[in-house]
């Protein structure tokens, strides 16, 4: 099996159809194109980028892009990214060799949705509603990370319940988030119950703060959290919890790992069991220097993903092939190219 441990859809408005009846003041509504001038200023626009967004406004007074997609750059269909058309998602997904998709928020999560708890609620749930039905056609080829509601720890842990007795496989989060880092015990009990549930905490790449002031977003967001879970020992406190780092690529293991216990040497080896005793999974990159990151005990903990659907320089709709290639090549194993696009993610996700 081949498992792309990292592919996309885009919110569309059938998303806000599952608010529940006494939430319709929250559906965001579709702005008319707007031009660049007006987008200034907008979390998440790059100043240069030509593309025709539009925006969502939302119920507290704040805006998001809907990113303009570029469906000939990448061979994907409206349909295929919004699971309006099942069909052309599974088209291409054969197309492409691949067997299972992992499907992570749109865009319009990149950042928690809003500092009101009871609006990012209703959009939370109003999402995982839609994405569990939308992907039910699929059998299960198409399997989705749930987005837990976090300025409500409780309904946090609701939502979670619900997510995975409907097709989750996954809990998203980012590395600091809403002023949190990952290891606030604030947090234990959305892991307590993902451990329970037999779910993994899914670290991507994004940022931590509504409004995207900090700065700290990105794949420094997420891959703060390494250290952070590591000095605080919170994967002893929950031994049977996964967590992965998503869209981060894998060449910053070897400078934490350094920056953790110093350069591996005979007398260090033990450390090299990091990733295995504490649960830690990387979705890689081809273009990682993978043979040296081996080095430091990541043989079961590597994936990939593709970012199908997004056109940024994450994507690479050939990963999985390109991973396979370098065993062709002898740069890597055959047997942990075997791994990386199968065996980890399947038992990451619990697939």
């Amino acid at each position: 099996m081949r498992i792309d441990c990292d592919a996309h859809v885009d919110e569309c408005e059938a998303t806000w159809d599952y608010l529940r009846e006494d939430e319709g003041r929250f559906r965001p509504v579709l702005l008319d194109p707007v031009d660049r001038q007006s987008l200034a200023g907008v979390q998440g626009f790059s100043p240069g980028d030509e593309r025709p967004h539009r925006l969502w406004l939302l119920a507290d007074g704040t805006v998001r892009l809907r990113r303009h997609r570029i469906d000939e750059k990448q061979g994907t269909t409206e349909g295929a990214r919004t699971l309006s058309n099942i069909h052309d998602r599974l088209r291409h997904m054969d197309e492409m060799g691949v067997d299972v998709q992992v499907l992570y928020r749109p865009s319009f999560f990149a950042s928690p949705v809003s500092a009101v708890p009871e609006l990012e609620v209703a959009l939370c749930r109003a999402y995982n509603h839609w994405i569990g039905e939308a992907t039910g056609p699929s059998n299960g080829r198409l399997r989705w990370v749930m987005i837990p509601p976090l300025l409500d720890i409780d309904a946090a842990v609701e939502e979670l319940r619900w997510a995975r007795d409907h097709g989750s496989c996954g809990v998203m989060k980012k590395g600091f988030e809403h002023g949190r880092p990952a290891s606030d015990p604030y947090f234990f009990p959305l892991y307590q119950e993902a451990e329970r549930l037999d779910l993994p905490i899914c670290i991507h790449t994004g940022f931590g703060d509504p409004d995207r002031r900090s700065g700290f977003g990105g794949t420094a967001n997420a891959i703060s959290a390494f250290t952070d879970l590591v000095r605080s020992d919170v994967p002893t406190q929950f031994p049977e919890l996964r967590v992965g780092w998503i869209e981060t690529g894998a060449s910053w293991v070897p400078y934490l790992y350094h920056e953790l216990f110093g350069r591996p040497n005979a007398s260090t080896g033990a450390d090299l069991d990091l990733f295995r005793k504490n649960r830690f999974y990387v979705a890689c990159e081809p273009t990682d220097d993978l043979a040296y990151v081996l080095k430091f005990g990541t043989e079961d903990a590597l994936m990939v993903g593709t970012d199908y659907g997004h056109n940024d320089r994450s994507t690479d709709l050939h990963a999985l092939s390109e991973i396979e290639e370098q065993a062709q090549r002898g740069e890597i194993p055959a047997s942990v190219a075997k791994k990386i696009v199968d065996d980890n993610p399947r038992r990451f996700y619990g697939l």
